[in-house]
């Protein structure tokens, strides 16, 4: 054996041993998958990624995706190995490592960026946060999305910044669930030739072998969607992994699929090939069998032997320090020969807006007719984005109703013969539309998806995911209430609003007319580290007239005062969305007959808990405890605002069919019922 071939499998092996003796340090975790799978990422990194370990953020640098995230060892075993710089609170790189081993040795303790699973974030190298199953493979193919998309966009015929490749590895629990298939059919019809997901078939999941609840064949699943399917039959084999990764690279026209079939604990003489090997520490005596099957010291912990750390910097560190340098240099040339393009370019690495992004947002005329605000969002939609070229998004079937199209000169439908379109159609699909957003953001797109407010439910997963990794990912919801109407229960939103303002970090906003919805997306685009939602409406509602009611620019604090009485009210009123004018007609009614009434606008629920006390105190003050909130969803929300003493108005259980006044009688939401809930108060 040459001293390259011995090197590389003590690299490999390493790669096992680390992530064993972490797993064990912590008496948690998930061995067996790093375990089978380490020659699988030593080829990816090694040998096939275009990655600096120097420069982990290089715009152009190939993407890693951990989709099967419970294998977190393998990444940060990875990581650490290749010697992947850390970075600063600016993204640049510094001499320190990204993961040291002093980290690893601290696997799933608090305050270690070796987290149970890869956590976005906290660690240079770690490209998004994976670990609930499905995620990742659907993020990789935002970002595959993204590298096209860029490349249609800034690439010139003298220049070529973007062409970065995709790789994603996956388990038998990624492609069960059901997001993967969402995402892997976009994939397919896009023909993503620049994804490439390498499917760990090891027939093992939790419960034992996975012919208990698995049998399809998966690579015909992927060819009946349009992919490349490859087959390497022993994921030791590297020869054979190296050429099913140069078949990818060759291939123009699809996404990859490589089916690796590996033995899930390779190595652990009495656990592989076993669901022991899964989600347990195989414990120290199984660990020292293990190691002497790979010819290293049975006794060390955490060992990494002379050269290893050598080998990998004349590997991915020398191949990806000269693409890096490659591209600077373009990048250099670029500059001068397109200033405009490139001054966008970094606006867009700075995860900047231009400075003039909100100057084309429209101001609305009062009018008693108004408008839906679904309609009113597709208008400042289109003006903002106008003045973004790097904001893009869709709709999961439902543009014509969602109002999400962008129809302003160039910006066109990606589709699989224009990469550079600005209009995404993500078909039925609303959960992937959800994580391919997330993918499309990391890569620095201001990226939105819509559908109506109750498919929600099918995109839970991927919006908490947008929240956690602080992606300002932007949900564009509409149909938002019972004023759904003739659709029935199954279509209108009750409890959804509830559940989404229960997502942290979600700010979620529900205008109460054009002008709030205008200022409300004049808030949520200057919020950079978190995601917003649109909660839209279907019915037309009235556009208050600003002369006598307070400035929608109050929508910035997420809740502010609308209307008012002289000194200390009697009564607050306070309202969202289609319900807000409810509240405004209450109001009147009360002011005339004596009453010193107020009207607090709650756009926001989530900025207004961001404000100081003295603020919050100035909207709601505590000596009135006479208080009314009127939304067509449920109480939960509003408890904190209501007391105990205080009423609400809205719903307790789920819709009915029928116009959408006529509902909204039928559950008593209306003006007359907000009137009588205050005046029980008085």
């Amino acid at each position: 054996m040459s001293v390259a071939t011995d090197l590389k499998k003590t690299a490999i092996d390493t790669i096992r041993t680390l992530s064993m003796d972490a797993v064990q340090e912590a008496n948690s975790g998930h061995p067996g998958t790093p375990m089978a799978l380490a020659p699988v990422a030593y080829q990816v990194y090694n040998e096939a990624m275009q990655y600096d370990p120097a420069e982990p953020n290089w715009p152009n640098r190939d993407r890693f995706v951990l989709s099967c995230g419970h294998a977190s060892m393998l990444l940060y075993s990875m990581l650490h190995l290749c010697g992947v710089k850390a970075t600063d609170a600016d993204g640049n790189p510094t001499d320190k490592p990204s993961i040291t081993l002093d980290d690893i040795k601290k696997f799933r303790q608090l305050d270690s960026p070796c987290a149970g699973h890869p956590e976005f974030g906290f660690a240079a190298g770690i490209e998004t946060t994976t670990g609930p199953l499905g995620q990742g493979v659907s993020n990789s193919v935002g970002m595959a999305m993204a590298s096209n998309w860029f490349a249609a966009r800034y690439n010139t015929a003298e220049q070529t910044l973007f062409d970065y490749n995709v790789y994603a590895l996956c388990s038998d629990g990624d492609l069960m669930e059901g997001i993967a298939s969402e995402a892997a059919s976009i994939a397919g019809h896009l023909k993503l030739s620049n994804l490439c997901w390498l499917y760990d078939d090891n027939h093992i999941t939790i419960e034992g072998d996975t012919d208990l609840a698995f049998s399809e064949d998966v690579g015909k699943r992927f060819e009946g969607m349009g992919w490349n399917v490859l087959h390497v039959a022993d994921a030791n084999d590297t020869d054979a992994l190296g050429k099913a990764i140069d078949q990818f690279k060759a291939c123009e026209d699809r996404p990859t699929l490589i089916v690796v079939r590996s033995i899930i604990g390779y190595g652990a003489p009495h656990k592989q090939n076993t669901h022991g090997a899964h989600g347990a520490p195989l414990g120290w005596d199984e660990i020292a069998l293990a190691k002497e099957s790979y010819g290293l010291p049975a006794d060390k912990k955490f060992y990494v032997a002379d050269g290893v750390m050598e080998h990998f910097a004349d590997g991915i560190g020398k191949r990806g320090a000269a693409a890096s340098a490659a591209w600077n240099t373009t990048w250099s040339a670029y500059q001068k020969a397109n200033p405009e393009k490139a001054a966008e370019l970094k606006q867009v690495f700075a995860g900047g807006l231009p400075a003039d992004w909100d100057s084309q947002i429209p101001t609305f005329e009062a009018s008693e007719k108004g408008d839906a605000t679904r309609n009113s969002s597709g208008k400042v939609l289109n003006a903002v984005a106008s003045k973004i070229p790097w904001m893009i998004g869709g709709s999961a079937d439902l543009a014509p109703s969602n109002k999400t199209n962008l129809d302003f000169d160039g910006a066109g439908d990606l589709l699989p013969t224009n990469y550079g379109g600005r209009n995404l159609h993500f078909g039925i699909r609303e959960h992937a539309m959800a994580a391919i957003c997330n993918g499309l953001s990391l890569s620095g797109l201001r990226a939105y998806g819509a559908t109506f407010f109750v498919f929600t439910d099918y995109m839970r997963g991927a919006m908490r995911l947008s929240s956690i990794m602080h992606q300002p990912v932007m949900y564009i919801l509409t149909h938002d209430s019972i004023g759904v109407g003739e659709d029935g229960p199954t279509h209108q939103p009750v409890e959804h609003l509830s559940a989404c303002r229960a997502i942290p970090g979600l700010n979620v906003f529900r205008p109460g007319d054009s002008n709030e919805t205008a200022e409300c997306y004049r808030a949520a685009m200057n919020i950079s580290d978190h995601p917003s939602a649109f909660v839209l409406s279907r019915q037309n509602m009235p556009t208050l007239c600003r002369d006598k009611y307070s400035a929608a620019s109050g929508c910035a604090k997420g809740g502010y005062v609308l209307a008012d009485c002289e000194g200390t009210p009697e009564v607050i009123l306070m309202g969202s969305g289609s319900e807000l004018s409810l509240c405004v007609d209450a109001y009147e009614t009360l002011t005339a007959e004596g009453v010193k009434a107020r009207v607090v606008s709650m756009p926001c629920i989530d900025l207004f808990e961001q404000q100081d006390c003295s603020y919050k105190e100035s909207v709601l003050p505590i000596a009135c405890t006479a208080r009314v909130a009127v939304e067509a969803g449920l109480r939960q929300s509003w408890d904190r605002y209501i007391g105990l003493h205080g009423k609400f108005v809205g719903m307790i259980g789920y819709g009915a069919s029928g116009p959408f006044d006529a509902v909204y009688s039928k559950f008593n939401i209306t003006t007359e019922a907000v009137i009588e809930a205050a005046k029980k108060q008085l």
